[in-house]
């Protein structure tokens, strides 16, 4: 009974707390990020199986611009209002193959390496660093080859999560070009959709009550140079 308050409470407190991913550094909404099917609406993806979990597009579609990034550096992203319920913020990058368009070239397969994902505090209650904040620092590794690259900004909402398609995945896709990196090749690649399954202990959780002692991020793990 008090798990089904802590739920039903949190689902009405969600009702308006949703949220875009439409900005990287001092750039305009939609200007280096793709547009996602939900910059109208501020909805979310649900299915972990649909097209949408890899770039939040029925329809895939460039952005207008492409962000020349420093490997090494970071890259500013923005939430539009704020990542508002609780769950973890993930960014994963992939590489345009060379010879294709990063403005035709859409993800698909194995390709995505995870690049940052946080852990919750544990104490009477889950919480996330992001929780609340409506920038984050993506980090660009120094050792990846030059390119033009995808960033895939995901924050999951697990407010609800403690039934199968509850959890909710805030997503859109950046395009940056990197020079002055490496050569190397990160390992642990996945494709989108694919990475996930609805049963992933990370997605189906309940963070409400009895609240969890520990959590494990779904995806693979973080790539470091």
């Amino acid at each position: 009974m008090l798990a089904t308050t802590f739920a039903l409470l949190a689902a009405a407190l969600g009702v308006s707390g949703h949220y875009t991913l439409p900005r990287i550094n001092s750039g305009s909404d939609w200007q280096h990020v793709r547009r996602a099917d939900n910059w109208q609406n501020n909805g979310f993806v649900g299915d972990v199986n649909s097209a949408q979990i890899r770039c939040f597009q029925s329809s895939p579609a460039a952005a207008p611009a492409t962000l020349n990034v420093t490997a090494g550096s970071s890259v500013t992203y923005y939430v539009n209002p704020s990542a508002y319920h609780p769950g973890p913020m993930q960014f994963y990058l992939a590489r345009v193959p060379d010879g294709q368009n990063i403005n035709s070239w859409n993800g698909d397969g194995a390709v995505w390496f995870k690049v940052y994902h946080e852990q919750p505090n544990f104490g009477s209650q889950l919480t996330w660093p992001s929780n609340g904040k409506s920038s984050f620092q993506v980090p660009i590794p120094r050792c990846i080859r030059n390119g033009y690259y995808l960033i895939r900004a995901e924050h999951i909402g697990l407010h609800v999560a403690q039934s199968s398609g509850g959890a909710q995945f805030y997503i859109s896709c950046a395009q940056i070009a990197v020079t002055g990196g490496g050569s190397t090749e990160p390992p642990n690649k996945v494709a989108f959709p694919g990475a996930y399954k609805a049963s992933d202990p990370g997605i189906l959780i309940n963070i409400n009550y009895p609240v969890p002692t520990s959590y494990k991020n779904p995806g693979p793990p973080v790539f470091t140079c």
